[in-house]
C-alpha cells in the first residue's frame, strides 16, 4: 500500500492538472506537494542560484513568514528543504536561493524557466518580526555566505514596513568577493535605505576588493556596534559558534539573539528525526531560535 500511495503521488506531481484528480491521495496531506512554475532564473555566483516559483496559474504557491522554508521536489530525483528568501510582502512569487550541494540540488540547478516542480509548505517557525521582540528595536543582522538567504527575506520584509523598525546594521561575508550573494541588494538597494548600513567582508585580500578583510566573528567585534540591539544570525554552523561567543564578549544578552538550524532538515514534518536535538525537533520547533533556548540544548548542537 505504502508503495502505491507512493507512486500514485508521483503521479500526481508530474500531473500539472492533479486537481482534478480523485485519487484523495492529497487531502489533508503535508507530505503531498503542490505543482509550481520556475518563472526566473537568476545565477547569483558560481554555485548559487535563485528560482523564483509561481502557482501554474499565477501568485506564490503559499503564504508565509520570515525565516519559514519550503520544501522542493524534482521527481524523481528527489527533494530537499530551503529557505524562502523572498519577503512575505511580495504576492507574486516566492523565490529560493540554492547552492549546489549534492545530488537535488544539482538537478535542480541545470533546470530551466517554465520546469514543473513539487512545492509545499511553508514549514518552521519564522522569525518574530511582528512582536515586541523586534519590532521598534534597532536591528543587527549578521550573514556568513549562504546563510544571507533566510535573512534576506527578514531585512526586505523590515525595509517593506520600516516604520516599525530602528536602525538596521548588515554585517555580511564570505570567502571571496565572488562568492557574495544578492550583490543588487547589498551595493545597490539596501545602503540606499534610511538609517540602514551595510558592512561587507571576505575571509583574505583579492585583487580589486578595497573593502574590509577578515572573518564575520571579528568584523563583528571590530566594528564597535553598541549592544542595544537584536541580532539576528545565520551561516555556518562553525560561523554561528563565534559569532555568538563575539556578541556575548561585547555585551549582548542571549535574550536578545536569534539564529537558525534549518541545515539539520529534512521531512519538514518532525517525523523523520534527523533534526532531533534533545526535546527538539528543529523542522517544527526552529528553525528560528532565540539563544537562550539553544544553550539548552545537547552539545552535539
Amino acid at each position: 500500500l505504502h508503495t502505491a500511495y507512493r507512486r500514485q503521488r508521483q503521479m500526481c506531481i508530474r500531473d500539472r492538472n492533479k486537481m482534478s484528480c480523485n485519487c484523495g491521495c492529497h487531502d489533508n496531506d503535508p507530505l503531498m506537494p503542490k505543482v509550481a512554475i520556475i518563472t526566473n532564473i537568476r545565477r547569483d555566483t558560481p554555485d548559487v542560484t535563485t528560482f523564483r516559483i509561481e502557482n501554474p496559474e499565477g501568485g506564490k504557491p503559499f503564504d508565509f513568514m520570515p525565516g519559514q522554508c519550503a520544501m522542493i521536489s524534482v521527481p524523481p530525483i528527489g527533494e530537499a528543504i530551503f529557505s524562502i528568501t523572498s519577503s512575505p510582502t511580495v504576492k507574486e512569487y516566492i523565490e529560493c536561493s540554492i547552492k549546489k550541494c549534492g545530488i537535488v540540488t544539482d538537478y535542480i540547478h541545470q533546470l530551466e524557466e517554465g520546469t514543473e516542480i513539487g512545492i509545499r509548505g511553508p514549514y518552521g517557525n519564522n522569525f518574530p518580526v511582528e512582536e515586541d521582540a523586534l519590532k521598534g528595536k534597532d536591528l543587527l543582522f549578521i550573514a556568513g555566505g549562504i546563510g544571507l538567504a533566510p535573512l534576506r527575506s527578514v531585512i526586505n520584509y523590515v525595509m517593506d514596513n520600516r516604520e516599525n523598525y530602528g536602525k538596521v546594521d548588515i554585517v555580511y561575508g564570505s570567502r571571496t568577493p565572488d562568492d557574495l550573494v544578492h550583490q543588487n541588494d547589498i551595493f545597490n538597494v539596501w545602503p540606499n535605505q534610511k538609517d540602514t548600513k551595510v558592512h561587507l567582508t571576505v575571509d583574505r585580500e583579492f585583487e580589486g576588493w578595497n573593502g574590509h578583510v577578515g572573518f564575520v566573528p571579528n568584523y563583528v567585534k571590530e566594528l564597535g556596534l553598541d549592544n542595544n540591539k537584536v541580532a539576528l544570525v545565520c551561516g555556518p554552523p562553525i560561523m554561528i559558534k563565534f559569532v555568538l561567543q563575539g556578541l556575548e564578549e561585547i555585551g549582548f544578552k542571549k535574550e536578545q539573539v536569534f539564529t537558525t538550524l534549518e541545515l539539520k532538515m529534512k521531512c519538514g514534518v518532525g517525523k523523520c528525526g534527523r533534526c532531533n536535538i534533545g526535546d527538539k525537533y528543529v523542522c517544527k520547533d526552529g528553525p528560528v531560535f532565540r539563544c537562550d533556548e539553544i544553550q539548552e540544548l545537547p552539545n552535539e548542537y
